[in-house]
């Protein structure tokens, strides 16, 4: 039962190595979920695939081989590779989202306190509130205007960009903020996002705001009520790297989930050859907020695209819509804490995922008595199992934390309610919702594989 160290199996780690740049040119050039879907349509045309709203106009008919996808509102995007089986038999989809915890701008932000121009915020999903003080921050996102336009913003990426921060108390100051609760040191009402310090000359009233607003104006041609339409996102600058003396490891920010969205979304394009059945990649939205809104699991834009589709390939039928979905076979991969020796007693180490040995699945999730959670089907496991060990591919299982301590959800169980069989995996994470995450280079490669071997084997269960 004792998983080995992945690494033990690579002689030459090329692929591993040629992999993981690929996944940090990714996660470097997707920040948002915007971007994350902006870069896979990208990916997805470059090898091929086809919008499906194209093919739908067009009014032509989908076939064995044909390679589509569809861009959700710009912040949910699926692939598909048509199977030889019909659709009703069922697709092997793999799931993962590409939100991650950040720091969200307010619809009426800016203001100017003391000299200092800001920007008010509120945290998106669940962070560590002290985490995001005192370090370099970038400002990504879009300016809705009223005329249509839309201006992408990005600032903080580049060497000659300037970049943002949220200050922090000095220590000398500070004995009454260390006295209090870890997540009371700051509150989420001092987010507060400096972006200006110089007085606009020859203005008396908020004249370093004034200076602010003219600068915008300047660089995107906005004003100040365009806030009121703008989705700006606050997140870590600078690059990915790797970490520690031998390489092994990857710092970045967002590897929670696109640690797993890359490479699901990347074993779809590198498919080879005409499918048995359907594959599918869907990368959602909304996930680190419960999966709400139309950009998230929760919503139908799912199930309504599967059923675009299934008009684009045969005659539509809804019974035909709910077989396709009820007899898919699914990982909903999304990460999971790898066990961290620094806090070891968080853990339960005989089901714990830890770094290095392979792609992590989770059985079940939820929190306390399994409340939230999946479950998936034993007999489902098992398939899953034969197809790991017949691929010579590295996996662990685990739990998230402590039965009483730990727990989370993802995507699983909302995709469960269409009858479907699924199950959680994904890739071990240490210091998971931080600004900077940490994760194996071993274990994505390897997770690169289970979902190659998952889309070429994965069949219906007798």
């Amino acid at each position: 039962m004792e998983r080995k160290n992945a690494w033990a199996a690579y002689e030459d780690d090329q692929k591993v190595e040629a992999f993981a740049k690929a996944y940090c040119d990714f996660i470097n050039n997707g920040k948002t979920e915007r971007e994350c879907v902006a870069y896979s349509v990208k990916m997805a045309e470059e090898n091929g695939f086809v919008d499906l709203k194209k093919v739908i106009k067009e009014g032509r008919k989908l076939s064995a081989g044909d390679k589509v996808y569809a861009n959700w509102m710009n912040k949910s995007f699926v692939l598909f590779v048509m199977g030889e089986h019909a659709l009703e038999e069922g697709m092997n989809i793999l799931g993962a989202h590409i939100d991650s915890p950040r720091i969200d701008v307010k619809q009426n932000p800016l203001y100017e306190e003391n000299d200092i121009a800001y920007l008010d915020t509120h945290y998106y999903g669940g962070i560590k509130k002290y985490q995001w003080v005192a370090q370099p921050l970038s400002l990504h996102g879009i300016i809705a205007k009223k005329d249509g336009t839309v201006v992408n913003v990005c600032v903080g990426e580049k060497e000659d960009d300037p970049v943002f921060c949220i200050s922090d108390l000095l220590p000398h100051l500070a004995q009454e903020q260390m006295a209090k609760p870890g997540k009371d040191i700051i509150d989420g009402e001092s987010l507060n996002l400096i972006i200006g310090g110089r007085p606009l000359e020859g203005k008396e009233k908020d004249a370093v705001k004034a200076r602010v607003l003219g600068l915008l104006e300047k660089m995107y041609g906005v004003e100040e009520e365009d806030f009121l339409s703008a989705e700006l996102e606050i997140v870590p600058a600078g690059k990915a790297r790797d970490l520690g003396f031998d390489r092994s490891m990857i710092l970045g920010y967002g590897h929670d989930d696109r640690v797993c969205a890359y490479p699901s979304m990347a074993a779809v394009l590198d498919y080879e050859g005409v499918p048995a059945y359907t594959l599918c990649a869907v990368l959602t939205d909304k996930e680190e907020i419960g999966s709400v809104g139309a950009t998230g699991m929760d919503s139908h834009y799912f199930e309504n695209v599967v059923a675009e589709l299934y008009g684009a390939a045969c005659d539509y039928s809804e019974l035909g819509v709910r077989r396709t979905l009820s007899n898919s076979r699914m990982l909903s991969s999304d990460v999971s804490a790898a066990f961290d020796p620094n806090f070891a007693n968080a853990f339960e180490p005989k089901n714990s995922a830890f770094l290095g040995r392979g792609i992590c699945f989770n059985k079940y999730t939820g929190s306390r008595g399994k409340s939230g959670s999946n479950d998936a089907n034993a007999e489902y496991m098992a398939s899953l199992r034969k197809i790991l060990d017949d691929a010579k591919i590295a996996f662990q299982t685990a739990e998230l934390g402590r039965v009483d301590l730990g727990g989370g959800g993802t995507i699983a169980y909302l995709c469960a309610k269409y009858g479907m069989n699924v199950i959680d995996s994904g890739i071990a994470v240490l210091s998971m919702h931080a600004p900077y995450e940490v994760i194996s280079k071993v274990d994505l490669y390897e997770g690169y594989r289970c979902y190659c071997a998952f889309l070429k084997e994965a069949r219906p269960l007798e």
